[in-house]
């Protein structure tokens, strides 16, 4: 089973059949906070839309093509994270996220970005990295600034959010240099 521990209290582990219920509450109780930034809460309102994200996340796994974690803190799922895709010829990936409402301001997220840089440096052997984040999500943005990311530039009406267009800042991390010990 793919897994990356990430410490004592928390791990990621490959998305799996078994967590679509636990992931759907966890959306469903997170639905009006997530809404602010995330595009597909509308296209996931039933379970069996988080068993069919989960199919299409072990498919993407088997493809080679990126993978989708949950993350378990103390054993229980407080978000996803992963790789949207792997880009081999051009040795980079992007790293998406969320987390519950009440698992943030732990330093969570920036722990689990933090051990997906490194395994998709050090693992697969890809030289970059990029995080993209809403420019008003705070919250997310301050995960690639507090890894040490440098701010690429804004990409304008990057992305449709139900009934609006949202810019996007561009962060982006070299294998050159990402610190062999992050602390």
């Amino acid at each position: 089973m793919f897994r990356i521990v990430v410490g004592d209290d928390l791990e990621m582990r490959l998305l799996e059949e078994r967590d679509a219920e636990q992931l759907f509450a966890l959306t469903e109780e997170n639905r009006a906070y997530l809404r602010q930034w995330l595009p597909w809460l509308d296209d996931t309102t039933r379970l069996a839309d988080t068993r069919a994200f989960i199919r299409s996340a072990l498919q993407q796994f088997a493809d080679e093509n990126g993978f989708q974690v949950v993350i378990l803190c103390k054993g229980e799922p407080a978000g996803v994270a992963g790789l949207h895709y792997i880009n081999r010829q051009d040795g980079k990936t992007e790293i998406g996220y969320w987390l519950g409402e009440s698992f943030q301001g732990k330093g969570i997220m920036t722990r689990c970005c933090r051990a997906l840089v490194d395994y998709a440096f050090n693992e697969l052997g890809l030289d970059r990295v990029e995080i993209r984040c809403a420019t008003e999500n705070v919250r997310s943005r301050a995960i690639p600034e507090r890894l040490g990311f440098s701010r690429e530039g804004l990409q304008k009406d990057a992305e449709w959010l139900y009934d609006h267009f949202v810019d996007l800042v561009v962060y982006s991390m070299r294998a050159a240099d990402w610190p062999k010990t992050v602390s």
